[in-house]
């Protein structure tokens, strides 16, 4: 039985579970249920209490076992927004009434989390940007839009969804691995291979907490393809320069990915860069000829290129953009200094 449901409909909507439908997850079942609503809107009202099975609350988890009675007591609609609208630049790479694609700069974080409150900790965020327009309201309080993540430290492309249709169409691309992914990244040192792709699955450090993982037995599947585009001996220490394209998205994933192989990305000291590139004492020359220390106060990270279909029209996007002014700097100075 499939319910046709609006923002205006009365409430609640009741819901029969056919015995066909055992086995499946509340959640799934529900969101196969309510057209126009994603999982990740329906789990939002799971959590709250807004979703009753026989008359109890339960978990989006629960598996159905065909003849219970659903009751979606609802709102449809989103709770309003707790993001703060700022008047922040941001370079709009492509807009238009379903989505828009920005190039996030470094240091700019892409929402707060959960728990911060309406101050300077929810400040500066790029949903805060974005909030001056329409967006999605999927994403939640704090995230309303945001179909995919960047890290703070990482620049580059970034898709949002400026209603709830895109941003559920956006989100299923993702959920699929339909949307290609490329970054560039450099590393210290020189990897063994030219190109590679690394399986590990990642979860959560259990010592430092804000750290991720690939030591662990059990962690979430990801998938990592690299490629050794450029390598570099400087009077640093020997550096490699990284496309990498990426086919799930887990938290930190080619940081991880890639320190996992012995070559932390450069800058990234949660994962063992060094804050400060030492001069190497055997290649030390003239005394001033070259600065003895740099360091580069960020991730040499960037998302590049980002390609998905329209969530309305299918016609595929396809979008890329260079390094940013500091990491293209930053390269020169290793790329002219080479031994």
């Amino acid at each position: 039985m499939l319910v046709e449901c609006s923002v205006s409909e009365q409430l609640p909507i009741l819901i029969s579970v056919a015995p066909e439908d055992a086995g499946k997850r509340l959640d799934q079942f529900l969101v196969s249920q309510l057209p126009g609503l994603s999982r990740a809107r329906v789990q939002q009202l799971i959590s709250e209490q807004k979703v009753v099975l026989n008359g109890s609350a339960a978990k989006a988890s629960f598996r159905l076992r065909g003849s219970e009675r659903i009751a979606v007591l609802g709102p449809q609609q989103a709770p309003p927004l707790r993001a703060i609208p700022e008047e922040i630049p941001l370079e709009i790479v492509y807009e238009d009434d379903d989505l828009g694609v920005v190039n996030k700069p470094a240091g700019m974080m892409v929402h707060v989390g959960a728990g911060a409150t309406e101050d300077a900790r929810n400040k500066g965020t790029l949903v805060n940007a974005l909030v001056h327009g329409s967006l999605s309201g999927l994403g939640g309080e704090l995230r309303p839009g945001i179909v995919h993540r960047l890290d703070r430290a990482t620049s580059g492309l970034i898709v949002f969804a400026k209603n709830d249709l895109a941003h559920q169409r956006l989100a299923a691309q993702f959920s699929r691995r339909k949307v290609k992914k490329m970054y560039i990244a450099m590393v210290h040192g020189w990897l063994k291979q030219n190109q590679g792709t690394l399986t590990s699955g990642i979860s959560r450090d259990r010592v430092r907490r804000t750290r991720m993982t690939a030591r662990r037995q059990g962690g979430r599947e990801a998938i990592t393809h690299y490629q050794v585009r450029r390598r570099l001996d400087s009077p640093y220490g020997k550096f490699s320069l990284l496309e990498v394209k990426i086919e799930t998205g887990r938290t930190h994933q080619i940081r991880v990915h890639l320190t996992s192989l012995g070559h932390p990305v450069v800058g990234d000291a949660l994962y063992g860069a060094p804050r400060e590139l030492q001069m190497k004492s055997e290649k030390r020359r003239q005394p001033d000829a070259l600065v003895k220390t740099v360091s580069l106060p960020r991730n040499f990270l960037h998302a590049s290129a980002l390609e998905f279909e329209h969530p309305r029209t299918g016609v595929v996007l396809a979008f890329s953009r260079p390094l940013p002014r500091e990491l293209e700097d930053f390269l020169r100075k290793l790329e002219q200094q080479q031994l």
